[in-house]
């Protein structure tokens, strides 16, 4: 009895579907191998009050892990800092970096579900790092259908790294347009 393969997130197939092409016509692409991809996403929530509150800590693992999916890592402070009362290795913030199945499935329901729920939302501004790589700040992590608004202790921001394979800033930002992400006109 063969056993199916499991299926490839819906933005994933979007890729392999649509946008492979279109940029292999857009850009003059002599081979599919050089068409730009989605790496990784790197998910970040910096946890400044973990000094006095140990607690916080906690609770924004508890709502990435719920986000993500994926287990968080503590970051911690490299150097001691005696303005804000940090020693070097204190805890100030959670990371979490999604890669394959995951990572296409988190980039689908950013841009699908949670992007289109912030009050107010007219786009996300088309600046990209130099490099093809776009990060997005979120205000809150209300935004996400897996967050429960009434068992949230405070709002939480969060900064989503979307890193690609682009080789220019045109080239990442083409991918991502092409994949949904709803830049400002």
């Amino acid at each position: 009895m063969a056993v199916a393969a499991p299926a490839r997130p819906r933005l994933q197939q979007l890729y392999q579907e649509r946008v492979v092409p279109n940029l292999v016509a857009e850009f003059r692409y002599l081979n599919v191998m050089q068409v730009p991809t989605v790496d990784r996403i790197v998910v970040n929530i910096g946890i400044g009050e973990a000094i006095q509150n140990a607690k916080a800590l906690d609770a924004a693992s508890h709502d990435l892990r719920q986000i993500t999916g994926q287990q968080p890592i503590v970051i911690k402070a490299r150097r001691s800092v005696a303005a804000f009362k940090l020693r070097a290795g204190m805890p100030v913030g959670l990371k979490v970096t999604l890669r394959s199945a995951r990572m296409w499935e988190f980039l689908d329901k950013v841009v699908s579900v949670a992007l289109p729920r912030i009050r107010d939302f007219r786009g996300v501004g088309s600046r990209l790092d130099g490099h093809g790589n776009y990060t997005l700040g979120l205000r809150e992590q209300l935004v996400f259908p897996e967050i429960d608004y009434d068992r949230i202790d405070r709002l939480r921001g969060m900064e989503i790294t979307i890193v690609t394979t682009a080789a220019s800033d045109d080239e990442g930002r083409r991918l991502l347009s092409e994949l949904g992400m709803p830049f400002r006109r």
